[in-house]
């Protein structure tokens, strides 16, 4: 006998709603458990003259050493750059202080060393020191004799990185056509610099399509070396929008540019920072209220879809601070409301996931986090607006 239309309809609405009672009440995923590495602390010798407390800023691999840049601050406040390095593959021990030859330049003296390349085993660097009738940056580049002394370019034409056009001076990278590259941003958009060996710079700006056009004011954050030249990476804004979009810039020889739109959203994203790996390129940076990861190919394109992680929060300055390249893994640098912030993914970017730090570190602008990587290891500099601590560990195989 079928039983009625109205108990089949009535029984089907009850189905109904405790499926749905069931799925309201189903818990969220659960996040992957955190990495928790074995964190050894790394002891930096202060550099001979007056006594002060070490600052790092900046940490690469390159050739056989590590290096970590960054300055020695007095207890009035005054800073002089310091480069160290060590030759130890896992960053304990042996680290030294290595010569700066500041060349008598005023701002050279009073540098903070702030980022790092590599190119044929020789280091280059990035300083500054805030100063002049607005406080702005006075940005001094540093290059390295074969004797292992840095040694800092003095300044001779005050517009090359500073001037009424000035914004920005960011990353520093060697090894791609031409030498030495410097990606940065002035009045007219994203802009860079190039050198054969890191002696002497030559600004290009206003060169279209990197700079900022009417329908699109650009920014550039980082750089690398591609199969094909050179990578530069950041973001746009286009005209009457408060959002930005992420692009990267690919070039030959540094003068001729090609931007490429990354996938992106109707959140504000950004392209901050970049890191090659065996797999291709993956950008990193800002993706609306999370952090996100871009892949790419060896040459700078073929771009997938946005990957996010963590969180920004909300009432402080958010970013991508430094990305360190494993064997077989990424890690990131992340700073944002609840921090500074370790990330590790697979060599695509793809799959993401917490790394516990040694000491907590909040937001602020005397803080400051940066990581380094090289074969199995890690090395991680953070400070406190008080005290910088360096720390290695062997990360287990992911």
């Amino acid at each position: 006998m079928r039983p009625p239309a109205r108990f089949v309809a009535t029984a089907l609405a009850a189905l109904l709603l405790v499926v749905a009672a069931c799925e309201a009440e189903a818990p969220p995923p659960t996040p992957p458990q955190p990495v928790s590495p074995q964190w050894k602390p790394v002891t930096l010798p202060v550099p001979p003259g007056p006594a002060g407390r070490v600052l790092a800023r900046d940490i690469t691999r390159c050739g056989q050493a590590w290096y970590v840049g960054g300055a020695v601050q007095s207890p009035d406040g005054a800073t002089r750059p310091a480069l160290w390095s060590t030759t130890d593959p896992a960053g304990l021990t042996g680290w030294a202080a290595r010569p700066v030859d500041t060349v008598g330049d005023y701002y050279a003296i009073r540098s903070v060393l702030y980022a790092l390349g590599c190119r044929d085993g020789l280091v280059g660097a990035i300083g500054a020191k805030s100063g002049g009738a607005h406080g702005n940056p006075r940005v001094r580049t540093f290059w390295s004799r074969a004797d292992g002394t840095l040694v800092a370019v003095p300044s001779t034409d005050f517009e090359l990185y500073g001037g009424a056009r000035q914004v920005s001076v960011n990353r520093i990278a060697g090894g791609g056509p031409g030498g030495w590259l410097i990606a940065g941003n002035r009045a007219g958009g994203a802009t860079v610099w190039t050198s054969p060996d890191a002696t002497k710079f030559t600004i290009h700006e206003d060169l279209p399509p990197l700079a900022s056009s009417p329908d699109l004011a650009t920014s550039s954050l980082d750089t690398t070396v591609t199969a094909a030249g050179w990578l530069v990476a950041g973001g746009g804004r286009p005209a009457g929008r408060i959002d930005r979009d992420p692009y990267v810039w690919t070039s030959v020889d540094a003068r001729s540019w090609t931007r490429v739109p990354l996938p992106g959203t109707a959140d504000d994203e950004e392209a901050q920072r970049l890191a090659r790996t065996a797999d291709g390129i993956v950008a990193v940076g800002l993706a609306g209220t999370a952090f996100g990861a871009w892949h790419g190919d060896a040459n700078g394109g073929g771009w997938s879809a946005v990957t996010r992680f963590g969180a920004t929060g909300s009432g402080a300055v958010a970013g991508v601070e430094t990305v360190a390249v494993l064997d077989d893994r990424l890690v990131a640098a992340t700073v944002g409301a609840d921090g500074h912030r370790l990330w590790t993914s697979d060599l695509s970017g793809k799959e993401w996931r917490s790394l516990t730090t040694p000491v907590q570190v909040g937001p602020g602008g005397a803080t400051a986090a940066a990581v380094g990587g090289g074969g199995g290891t890690l090395l991680l500099a953070v400070d406190d607006g008080t005290t910088s601590t360096i720390w290695s560990s062997r990360l287990p195989p992911s």
